[in-house]
């Protein structure tokens, strides 16, 4: 049941992500391009789209916050690292600067796979060299004990 309703949930939120057009790289570069504030042609449809997204996430780990277990079985996820490291802050940098040149980020990139053509093919292949070469200076770390 809990596969299902993951699979579920990241179909929504790739729907999500098409109808709102924010797998399209251009809405994307659009909102990130402050310059263009100036010009009148700056896009805020991102920030509102984050915004609903923020308030409907904060109301739902509001509700769930009480609960031990979560709906369908396991414990109730936590924070991953309960505080903010040099890990968090390198890794937020890379995928900001990573979003800021290609105006793709990782879901948003999956979700448009099939009508993004060879750009988004390029961003996720990218993504997943990156993940593999992070996994493996993360063995290399884990072998030297540092």
């Amino acid at each position: 049941m809990r596969k299902l309703v993951a699979f579920v949930a990241g179909l929504v939120f790739g729907l999500g992500l098409l109808i709102s057009d924010m797998a399209n790289p251009a809405r994307v570069l659009a909102f990130l391009d402050l310059l263009a504030i100036r010009e009148g042609t700056w896009d805020p449809t991102l920030m509102v789209v984050m915004a609903g997204a923020m308030t409907l996430s904060a109301i739902a780990w509001r509700l769930a916050r009480p609960r031990r277990t979560a709906l369908f079985g396991g414990a109730m996820p936590g924070p991953a690292r309960p505080r903010i490291d040099a890990r968090l802050l390198i890794g937020a940098t890379l995928f900001g600067v990573g979003w800021g040149l290609s105006g793709i980020c990782p879901g948003a990139g999956i979700a448009a796979l099939g009508l993004g053509g060879a750009p988004v093919a390029l961003f996720l292949a990218a993504m997943v060299a990156g993940m593999a070469l992070f996994a493996l200076w993360e063995r290399g770390l884990a072998r030297v004990g540092a």
